[in-house]
């Protein structure tokens, strides 16, 4: 059915005056444009003020729908920006835990090489090298200090040679099998090393304590003081090692007598230097002929 062409509101009062107040408008709105475009034309200035007021009475209505609208606008935008910036922070954990692998990895490898070199640099200047071995074992519990390497008498090795690391004196061989012998570590109870003390030359001798550490005892001085930090090398008296090889740096303050702490420690070793001793011991004396008493014949006369 067609609408019909008759617009009057009939008898609804709320109807009229919707309609007359929507006239009312309409003409007020065309009356006040007709009003500025000839106001514009003809005063510039005063078109102009009224411009600005009618902008400082907007502009606060049009700065809360702006930020209202870049507010709603910019949900899509954070919502993509924490899931970019969590997978980018799952991205960097994952890259430090490499660079930590890797970093752990270049450590170890540094310190093997400085340990490497040290063996090196130690071969070159210790004289009468006469193997290379790795610990394999040491005793860390008992009262005795020994260490086990895994080189023996096909090796070339024999009881009597000092055995030392990169750091300093281990000890000497006391016991050797075709491929395994057994080293008396300088913290042993039955080890007693000559050395001197680094810097006046002080003669000492470092003995094995058994828990790990050793005493070092001043020789032929009284009332020697021993001060922390005092480093002792071998002083190559007895001729068994080398004078000038690390062994033991002092922990407490003492009168004659004080702790030390070994330079080399077997038990974070791998690699050894088996060496001749600093003398050769001296050759056996040869046994004397004894001449033959001549024995009187029988029958012969005087």
């Amino acid at each position: 059915m067609a609408a019909s062409r008759d617009r009057r509101p009939g008898f609804s009062r709320r109807a009229q005056y919707s309609l007359f107040l929507s006239y009312i408008l309409a003409v007020a709105g065309a009356t006040v444009g007709l009003v500025l475009l000839v106001l514009s034309q003809f005063n510039p200035p005063a078109f102009a003020a009224l411009r600005s007021a009618a902008t400082e009475v907007t502009a606060p209505v049009s700065s809360g729908a702006s930020a209202v609208i870049r507010a709603v606008a910019s949900v899509p935008q954070t919502i993509s920006t924490y899931f970019r910036v969590h997978d980018e922070n799952a991205a960097l954990r994952a890259e430090v835990a490499r660079t930590h692998d890797t970093l752990v990895q270049a450590r170890i490898i540094v310190r093997d090489n400085r340990r490497l070199r040290g063996l090196l640099k130690l071969r070159d200047v210790t004289p009468k090298v006469v193997t290379a071995a790795r610990i394999v074992s040491s005793s860390a519990t008992s009262t005795r200090r020994f260490g086990v390497l895994n080189a023996g008498r096909w090796q070339g090795v024999r009881p009597g040679m000092p055995v030392r690391g990169p750091d300093g004196l281990i000890g000497r061989v006391v016991e050797t099998g075709p491929n395994t012998a057994r080293v008396l570590l300088a913290s042993d109870p039955e080890s007693v090393i000559p050395v001197r003390r680094i810097g006046d030359g002080m003669p000492a001798l470092a003995a094995g304590r058994g828990d790990g550490l050793i005493d070092i005892r001043s020789v032929g001085t009284t009332n020697a003081h021993l001060e922390p930090g005092d480093r002792f090398v071998t002083s190559g008296v007895g001729g068994l090692y080398a004078p000038g090889v690390l062994v033991g740096r002092v922990l407490k303050r003492g009168a004659d007598n004080a702790p030390a702490v070994p330079f080399a420690h077997p038990d974070t070793l791998d690699f050894v230097l088996v060496s001749e001793p600093f003398l050769p011991p001296p050759p056996a004396a040869e046994p004397q002929e004894v001449p033959a008493t001549p024995t009187p014949q029988q029958g012969s006369q005087p």
